[in-house]
């Protein structure tokens, strides 16, 4: 079993989500969150002052899937991601020794 976390851009995460359904995600979750990485921010205009914006939104999703599974799921997010620009986001794909589903008591793959 897997975890993949993506960070991507906010606008993108009902395209993602949509295309996570179509590969078979039944189950995910979302945090916003602030970073950056080469973009290193940004500066914006706010009443005739320039100010710097360090960490700029993004918003992380995780999902647990199968090892079957996680190739189409990293392909999904990364063709919906994928702008070209910086800023895009990552994809970290980390293993699952064990899951557990509280209201069962399912294991692994069960509880997925």
């Amino acid at each position: 079993m897997k975890l993949i976390t993506a960070i991507i851009k906010p606008y993108k995460l009902d395209e993602v989500r949509e295309a996570l359904s179509e590969v078979g995600v039944t189950g995910l979750t979302i945090t916003d969150v602030k970073g950056f990485g080469r973009q290193k921010g940004h500066t914006e205009l706010y009443r005739g002052s320039e100010y710097v914006v360090d960490f700029l939104p993004k918003t992380k999703i995780e999902v647990a899937v199968s090892d079957e599974s996680s190739e189409a799921v990293i392909d999904a997010i990364i063709s919906i991601s994928n702008t070209g620009k910086i800023g895009d986001g990552k994809v970290f794909v980390s293993s699952l020794e064990q899951v557990v589903r509280i209201r069962t008591g399912e294991l692994n793959e069960d509880a997925l």
